[in-house]
């Protein structure tokens, strides 16, 4: 309801409400002998009707019309009460109740629907008017280690004209590959789950937009513990399986082998067709391109057999896979279509995010006018940062994505009020509590795909005497309040495939914080579960020994990208390695500085305040005002604060 009943969270206030029904219960049985009578517009004489349903937020109007209680009357009480009201006006939900008491009413209160829901009612309930066939979704999933990336590579090279390579990215988390089965050519459509299979959250959000699983086990190594949790997420969602036995190619897949996988994979539900079973088992082999083309086959044989269709027409739905700030592009969302047809100009809503879509590009990095259904687009136009798994809408008027997003940002700024903040002042409870230590945390990541990920990864790390508690996780680099943040809290900073700026640097320094960067998520989540089990080994630790500024860049034929730099801080050491950075982003890493020149003459090393020429190895992609961070990789005896039980 308006007025002061945002001051009572849902909890309490449905603590009230059970209360007071159960009072009215009791009450109306001794009273009123449980008189069910009455319409809904009869005078109180005529003995109310016992129940009233009406939806919040209540009008003094409707509450009249429903209860036969004079409007007048409601009024008079409420101005008793000292609050001023008019019959126009709305009244809290906790002051109905307790006035409908009085009339011996029992007052049930449903929530009002969200713009959201309604939304999303309308779009389950739409009529469907061109169903067509669309192209399967599918995503690979499996063991870190069995060969997905290189699997998702040839295959997304399969089809890929020589020419067009370059201008396939690898930030696309979804891509489409024609398949020729036969003499039609149809396209299947592939996710990439970012990063390590321990990422149940990506993977739960990428089997609902999954149609098929492709379950990538390595011929020379068997089922895994993660290939076990992909088969289970797989099940759960109701999706089929496909087995792609990679690394057929290999000596140690013998065939006694790839017989013992049959097994293991029989024993979890899945019985080869081979044995009998149901489950299709391909052998291929990533690195020489075998096999692909059957499994491109039989994933397009399974679509036409599940027979999937979507509606051709009418406003789009679908889902985000994940978003992130881009230069020049501002917001850019990659989604998946699953309805409709997405349109240049559409209204849109996704989660807390809406706009009107500026731009379609497809995963070719070609801009498109529209998309149908299973089409992985990028999308620009969305005033801030939607949630990766967040729904999206088009809807007719941008007046209605204003209001569905506006009341998602309402609601979570609801729940963080209502959460229990941790503060200096009451650290010392919250420590005590079971005498569990906390391993506080701040992460910063590249895209909201990975940040999403690591939060939930990380929030469920705990031991006997260390919980994780992720303070802060956000998309970008990492900046001075971060650091603050850090401090407040005592945190360790992480970031994954993000740099940090030279201001936030310099404070940690200051301040005594420590920073940790990662290339690999499962390296980030791995040092973190055995720091709060205090058994972090020797480790190799990215060590930053100084920063670039590029001012000018120059292309020499034959050379390649030369870029005029200004060293910022600390020194520029010839064949260091260099990550290459836009924005806070890494966009490049584990590059050699082939050549350092200042001025005319080559240099071994130049430091902070002077002006120098770099060529990095083999990488030519330099925009001015990208960081060059020149590291070491060194190997140390490092705790994440000092195993976790950091001393001021």
């Amino acid at each position: 309801g308006s007025g002061g009943s945002g001051t009572i969270d849902k909890g309490e206030r449905d603590k009230r409400l059970a209360e007071a029904s159960g009072w009215m219960k009791n009450r109306r049985h001794k009273t009123s002998g449980g008189s069910h009578g009455g319409m809904g517009g009869a005078r109180v004489e005529q003995g109310p009707p016992s129940e009233v349903h009406i939806t919040e937020p209540i009008s003094i109007k409707e509450l009249s019309e429903k209860s036969g209680v004079k409007a007048s009357d409601i009024l008079k009480q409420l101005v008793l009460a000292g609050q001023m009201a008019t019959i126009n006006g709305s009244i809290e939900t906790e002051r109905a109740i307790e006035i409908m008491m009085g009339y011996e009413i029992e007052l049930i209160v449903e929530e009002a629907k969200s713009v959201a829901d309604i939304i999303e009612e309308r779009f389950t309930a739409r009529v469907r008017s061109e169903e067509r066939a669309r192209p399967p979704v599918v995503t690979i999933l499996g063991h870190v280690d069995h060969g997905k990336t290189s699997l998702l590579d040839r295959i997304r090279n399969t089809n890929v004209a020589s020419g067009e390579a370059g201008g396939i990215t690898q930030a696309t988390s979804a891509f489409q590959v024609p398949v020729k089965a036969g003499d039609k050519e149809r396209v299947v459509t592939f996710i990439d789950t970012p990063g390590h299979e321990a990422f149940t959250q990506m993977r739960a959000r990428g089997a609902r937009v999954t149609d098929i699983v492709v379950l990538v086990v390595a011929a020379d190594d068997g089922v895994m513990p993660q290939t076990i949790e992909s088969i289970n997420h797989s099940k759960a969602a109701g999706v089929p399986i496909v087995v792609a036995l990679n690394k057929i190619d290999k000596a140690e897949a013998t065939e006694g082998n790839i017989q013992r996988i049959f097994g293991q994979l029989a024993e979890h539900g899945l019985n080869p067709v081979e044995w009998g079973g149901e489950t299709e088992v391909l052998k291929v082999s990533a690195t020489k391109g075998t096999g692909i083309q059957e499994l491109l086959e039989m994933l397009d044989y399974l679509a036409d057999l599940r027979d999937f269709k979507a509606d051709a027409k009418g406003l789009a739905q679908g889902t985000c896979l994940e978003a992130q700030m881009e230069e020049g592009r501002g917001t850019v969302a990659r989604i998946i279509v699953q309805e409709g047809q997405l349109k240049k100009g559409d209204f849109i809503v996704v989660g807390r995010a809406y706009g009107r879509v500026r731009d379609i590009v497809n995963d070719r990095g070609q801009r498109i006018e529209s998309a149908s259904a299973s089409t992985p687009v990028a999308i620009s136009g969305l005033d801030v940062l939607p949630d990766a798994g967040d729904k999206f809408y088009c809807v007719k008027s941008v007046k209605e994505a204003e209001q569905a997003a506006l009341e998602r940002r309402r609601i979570e700024r609801e729940r963080e009020l209502a959460a229990p903040k941790i503060t200096l002042d009451n650290i010392f409870e919250h420590m005590g509590k079971g005498g569990v230590k906390e391993l506080p945390l701040v992460v910063k990541g590249d895209v909201q795909g990975s940040v999403e990920t690591l939060r939930i990864v990380l929030g469920k790390i705990r031991t006997e005497e260390v919980a994780v508690s992720v303070k802060h996780c956000a998309v970008g680099g990492i900046n001075e309040s971060d650091v603050a943040l850090a401090e407040a809290t005592k945190a360790i900073i992480v970031g994954f495939n993000v740099t940090s700026n030279s201001k936030a640097r310099a404070l940690a320094e200051a301040k005594g914080i420590e920073m940790r960067l990662y290339e690999v998520i499962y390296d980030l989540t791995d040092d973190v579960a055995k720091a709060a089990s205090g058994l972090l080994e020797p480790e190799l630790k990215l060590e930053v020994i100084g920063h670039a500024d590029v001012r000018e860049v120059y292309k020499i034929t034959k050379v390649g990208a030369i870029a005029g730099c200004y060293v910022t801080d600390g020194v520029v050491e010839r064949n260091a390695q260099i990550r290459v950075t836009r924005g806070g982003i890494v966009i490049e890493k584990d590059r050699r500085l082939e050549q350092l020149k200042r001025f005319k003459d080559d240099a071994k090393e130049v430091r902070s305040g002077n002006e120098c020429g770099m060529k990095i190895d083999g990488y030519n992609d330099i925009k001015v005002g990208d960081v060059l961070e020149c590291y070491r990789t060194v190997k140390v005896q490092r705790s994440l604060g000092a195993m976790s039980g950091r001393k001021d």
